[in-house]
């Protein structure tokens, strides 16, 4: 599909980084010190994409559904940006910026009229990726919105991922919980308990035999990747990011690290959208604005 999609790149000195207009999806962050690729290339024999915006729903509603303003909508996993065409409205040396609108489709699965606003700027070895959310709509408005980008790791050659460490902003440990095997909807009712050492845990083999880790309360505010020696290799800034998702295909080469203002249902959620627990609220004509950091060290 990418083949067909226009192509957008911002470089400098020390990365080159690569988005699309479908999804406006990143989609390549080249690593010209150390000449490698850091982002996933999407291989469908894993997973087939490379860091999808997930609006205006992180993970599942509880069998798809959600109740607005008493009527009931149907939509898939991590909502239906990722899948549509932006319109690039900003083009710099530094930035890319893409707008996406309301369409009768849209309508389908979530009912308001809205401008999504994706940006992505290169300043140095950082890449910032900024949303904006504007309410045009008279009514208010209920959303979440997430990250999902995927790390190459192992990105050496002659390693294995289980030689790479997860780093944290100090914690001794953290709490997680994870999705229910059949509704792919959250279950924080059962609770574990992720160790770590000097703020870091290696990437286990079997960390993602469950799918995906959840960890609520804003507990993680930096996460990073670091190579089998102790350097250094990416990491995410969120401060202010109430969810966040750690995740890989079974056996793939890659590590997702995922930044979320809002998540997934609890397992058995049937109230109404503006209820739930980290919902992103907009009055008509407000804006929404958040911005996560991607840091390659």
């Amino acid at each position: 599909m990418e083949a067909f999609c226009t192509m957008h790149t911002i470089e400098n000195e020390e990365l080159r980084v690569m988005i699309s207009d479908h999804g406006a999806e990143l989609s390549g962050i080249f690593d010209k010190k150390n000449n490698r690729e850091v982002l996933w290339n999407a291989d469908p024999k894993y997973w087939k994409r490379h860091a999808p915006v997930l609006f205006p729903n992180v993970g599942r509603f509880y069998k798809d559904t959600c109740l607005i303003g008493g009527e009931t909508y149907t939509s898939g996993q991590h909502g239906f940006a990722r899948d549509m065409e932006f319109i690039c409205v900003e083009e710099t040396e530094t930035s890319v910026t893409h707008l996406l609108e309301a369409t009768d489709a849209t309508k389908k699965a979530w009912p308001y009229e809205f401008q999504l606003y994706i940006t992505h700027t290169l300043n140095g070895r950082d890449l910032t990726v900024a949303w904006k959310v504007v309410n045009k709509d008279q009514e208010i408005m209920y959303f979440t919105i997430g990250a999902h980008p995927a790390f190459n790791v192992p990105v050496l050659p002659d390693t294995v991922q289980s030689q790479y460490h997860l780093t944290f902003s100090g914690q001794k440990e953290l709490t997680y919980c994870l999705l229910h095997p059949e509704y792919a909807t959250a279950m924080p009712d059962q609770p574990h308990t992720l160790s770590l050492e000097n703020g870091t845990c290696l990437i286990d083999e079997h960390m993602f035999d469950e799918g995906a880790l959840i960890f609520d309360d804003g507990q993680i505010t930096k996460a990073g990747i670091v190579l089998p020696d102790g350097t250094p290799y990416v990491e995410i800034s969120c401060e202010g990011f109430p969810n966040f998702g750690i995740w890989s295909a079974i056996g793939a080469p890659f590590v997702c690290l995922e930044p979320w203002m809002g998540r997934c249902d609890n397992t058995g959620y049937n109230e109404e959208l503006s209820k739930k627990p980290n919902i992103n609220t907009l009055k008509p004509t407000e804006i929404f604005d958040k911005s996560y950091v991607i840091s390659v060290k």
